[in-house]
């Protein structure tokens, strides 16, 4: 992928004569998408190991870093406690002094345990392994040793080639697809590369899940656009699995109807702050996105189901955040 990207979208962004320029998509041929592997689990994948139909919900931890390993461990599980399918480390959050990359998967996958006998779910740990190249990998072996089903890597800023070392290592792995820096590439309507670009290539190299967008909260993208970076990750090419598309980025449960109707049932919704945000904290904050995801699944209001069902963590959060809309 190197060097297809250096010949098609290279040096001509550095041309003189040309002011503007962006590269908004690439059609590949067969025989070129036939020698990429692809997702090894896609959708298909990732509905066997959670073993439900809706849409899944997930949290980032937040603070983003700060936390040491045990607290940082404990949000995790009070998130899984509440509901949260997919609990995950954020973007610049690696192996500092205060929490240490080993001892927090050791720590996190403990409290996984606990939360998954509690609730009788399946719960998911999106450990970022995101660092030089070795390094990564020697994380996602360490990951993979540990029996944890999952991890989670920042695309652009590794880049092309470690990301398709890392696929080709072919763990046993769902690979999270975080994509922190893609703006720079992509905010620009008259020069960079699309999203849409971002989006083909990351299927092509295999990648198992993908930021693609919220059309609201508080990323950039329209609808139009977001919709078109989901129709790259599941379209027909050439047998290649089906993305699962991933919609995170200011989200808070009272945007929970909204978002079914632009994603419907296979996408991963992630809220940070509109959990953890929560007036009556994380496993509240957890409750009151699965309360408002069953009213949607539902078709009811979600201020009629929280007095209907007596919901108190639906209702601080139709208080809270909807002061806020």
């Amino acid at each position: 992928l190197p060097n297809i990207m250096s010949s098609i979208a290279g040096n001509v962004f550095g041309m003189k004569d040309v002011k503007w320029l962006r590269l908004n998509d690439i059609i590949f041929p067969k025989n070129i998408v036939k020698s990429f592997k692809g997702p090894k689990y896609g959708i298909e994948g990732i509905r066997r190991i959670f073993k439900v139909k809706r849409p899944l919900i997930g949290t980032i931890i937040k603070p983003k870093i700060g936390l040491n390993t045990h607290d940082h461990a404990l949000v995790a599980y009070n998130a899984w406690l509440g509901g949260c399918d997919i609990v995950k480390d954020d973007e610049n959050l690696s192996s500092q002094k205060f929490n240490k990359f080993e001892a927090r998967l050791k720590e996190t996958l403990k409290l996984k345990e606990k939360a998954e006998k509690e609730t009788g779910e399946k719960k998911g740990y999106m450990i970022t392994v995101t660092a030089e190249t070795k390094e990564m990998l020697k994380r996602a072996k360490l990951v993979q040793d540990y029996g944890n089903e999952y991890v989670m890597v920042d695309i652009i800023t590794i880049g092309w080639s470690a990301l398709q070392t890392l696929r080709n290592e072919n763990f046993n792995l769902v690979l999270h697809a975080h994509r922190a820096g893609h703006a720079a590439l992509d905010k620009s309507n008259k020069h960079g590369i699309s999203m849409k670009v971002i989006a083909r290539l990351a299927r092509m190299i295999g990648l198992d899940q993908l930021h693609v967008g919220t059309a609201i909260g508080k990323m950039f993208e329209t609808k139009k656009e977001v919709l078109e970076n989901k129709e790259v990750l599941v379209e027909e090419l050439y047998g290649l699995k089906s993305v699962m598309p991933v919609s995170s980025g200011g989200l808070h449960p009272l945007m929970i109807p909204e978002l079914y109707k632009i994603f419907g049932n296979n996408v991963i919704l992630q809220f940070g702050g509109g959990i953890h945000g929560h007036p009556l904290g994380t496993l509240a904050g957890a409750k009151a996105a699965r309360q408002a995801l069953a009213a949607t699944l539902e078709n009811k209001s979600l201020e009629n189901y929280a007095n209907t069902k007596h919901f108190i963590e639906l209702k601080a959060a139709l208080r809270h955040f909807g002061q806020n809309q």
